[in-house]
């Protein structure tokens, strides 16, 4: 340490530089070792990075000079890639680009913005080292999955921070916040569609069943149920419709903790309680069956449709709109009343229409309350349908599962009230 404080800051930084360009230089080594040209090495590129260090010094805040000097070195760098280009048409131009990131590394340094620095030098060195991973990867991937990942940024990154994050008109409507809604709603069921199309053939209608309640319950109530025809197994799938709805309510939690404290404060320990208890039921009631090998036979469907996303904001203008006027005009009856209704349809724009509500305009044990409603509402839906749509053992079980689920989730109003 005492000799770091002897050091002059500038031996410190061409220290930086040369280590940052030697790593990146000797991974283009082991690149060479492949046969045919290649430019530079492991005593090129700390060349670069130090020609780069020290055009940033003499340039000082003048970036005239070291912009002359990083087109001198991209030419050169040209000419190394028409040279290849002569004795290969398929020759890349990864090398050529590592030079000029290891020019910009130098630069950056002697600018002492030292982490950028050093953090382009290892994202560049871990994607060239990850060539074959990645082009694997890339080869996996269908372009229709990176469109959805598109989608997915587009309401995120680009939609979202244009909104103005002010309330308007008499129902205090926040664009922001009503964006927000979407993307965080989007980002769960992404995120789940995501691990279902890589876990595809693995771990069985129990995994199914887990991802699929956070991508939503009451379609993989349906997908279940129908699948159930096909299979002698009402065990597995009456048990395995319910852990769907027990990931519903973790769902729940995770919206509750994101757009309203209060009411996660309220309802984070019923809410996970049921989540458990459904789960670890509907996992050891399908331990009862003779297999727990059958796959779902159904591809998970896109989330992330603009149409579907558009849709939703509306829905959920319009349910934080009726819930006002509900509050206003109606009372806590008619909140309740509202939420039972709701629980026949999806539920998120209406929990999320409350989560604006709770605490302003609604008391939060009101909301609490609707929410706790709504969700038992839901699963007495999903019942139905797994009863009308299942093989008859497997309906049956499923509707006693989620009607008991439902009135469990009835349960914590008494301390609401």
């Amino acid at each position: 340490m005492q000799l770091l404080k002897e050091l002059p800051p500038e031996a410190i930084k061409v220290v930086l530089v040369l280590f940052l360009s030697f790593l990146i230089g000797l991974e283009r080594e082991e690149h060479k070792a492949g046969g045919g040209y290649t430019f530079g090495g492991i005593r090129t590129f700390p060349l670069i990075g130090l020609i780069g260090y020290s055009l940033a010094l003499l340039s000082g805040t003048q970036l005239l000079p070291l912009t002359v000097g990083f087109l001198v070195v991209a030419a050169f760098l040209l000419l190394s890639y028409w040279h290849k280009l002569a004795q290969s048409e398929l020759a890349g131009a990864t090398t050529e680009i590592s030079g000029l990131t290891t020019f910009l590394v130098g630069a950056l340094v002697s600018y002492n913005h030292l982490w950028i620095a050093t953090t382009l030098a290892v994202a560049s060195l871990l994607l060239l080292d990850l060539k074959s991973a990645l082009e694997k990867l890339a080869a996996r991937t269908p372009p229709a999955e990176i469109l959805t990942f598109a989608k997915f940024l587009l309401l995120s990154a680009v939609i979202l921070p244009i909104l103005p994050n002010h309330e308007y008109g008499p129902f205090h409507i926040n664009p922001f916040k009503t964006w927000m809604v979407v993307v965080a709603i989007s980002a769960i069921s992404y995120g789940s569609y995501v691990l279902q199309k890589i876990a595809k053939g693995q771990g069985g209608i129990v995994l199914a069943s887990l991802l699929g309640g956070a991508y939503s319950s009451t379609v993989t109530t349906v997908v279940l149920a129908k699948q159930s025809k096909k299979e002698n197994q009402p065990n597995l799938f009456a048990g395995g419709i319910l852990m769907a709805s027990g990931v519903m309510y973790l769902r729940l939690t995770a919206l509750l903790a994101l757009f309203n404290r209060q009411l996660r404060d309220a309802l984070w320990m019923p809410l996970i309680t049921l989540a458990v208890v459904a789960c670890i039921f509907g996992w050891l009631w399908t331990r009862r069956t003779k297999s727990v090998t059958v796959q779902q036979n159904q591809e998970p469907k896109n989330p992330l449709e603009l149409t579907t996303a558009f849709l939703f904001a509306l829905l959920f203008l319009a349910m934080l709109i009726i819930t006002q006027l509900a509050v206003r005009y109606l009372g806590k009856a008619g909140v309740d009343v509202l939420a039972a209704v709701m629980g026949v349809s999806d539920v998120d724009p209406f929990i999320m229409g409350l989560t604006q509500a709770a605490g302003t305009i609604t008391a939060v044990k009101v909301a609490a309350g609707a929410i706790l409603i709504a969700a038992s509402s839901n699963n007495i839906i999903k019942g139905i349908y797994a009863y009308s749509l299942a093989d008859r053992p497997t309906g049956r079980r499923a509707l006693i599962f989620l009607a008991a689920l439902a009135l469990a989730g009835l349960l914590p109003l008494i301390w609401l009230a």
